[in-house]
């Protein structure tokens, strides 16, 4: 019922910038926590930022000052800006959308920051 695609993935220099996006298809609520996640090579996949309906963004200690979530719940997408981006960024990034026990990810999108 519901799908969510990312897009604005790329490769990128370090100190470089990014800016990901994600699309919701399908019944998406305004209730329900969006977010990113994301998953570098040999590592588990994990919390990059969210944000709740009618709450504050959270933010990983690795990228907070960094990186910028924001959603348009009339528009049902939920972005990510990325700035200062460092190699330890690279990492495939995933879309999140849930609540309680509705939980839908995006096919994710691959981010290389390298020189």
């Amino acid at each position: 019922q519901v799908q969510l695609v990312e897009s604005g993935g790329g490769l990128v220099q370090p100190g470089g910038s990014l800016r990901l996006s994600c699309a919701a298809s399908g019944t998406i609520f305004s209730i329900y926590t969006m977010g990113w996640y994301r998953q570098a090579p040999g590592k588990r996949r994990e919390l990059v930022a969210t944000m709740p309906s009618g709450g504050s963004a959270n933010y990983a200690d690795s990228v907070k000052g960094r990186f910028t979530i924001s959603r348009n719940n009339a528009k049902n997408t939920v972005d990510l800006q990325m700035n200062s981006l460092k190699p330890e960024d690279t990492a495939v990034y995933y879309c999140y959308a849930g609540y309680i026990a509705y939980n839908y990810w995006g096919q994710g999108t691959q981010v290389t920051v390298s020189s």
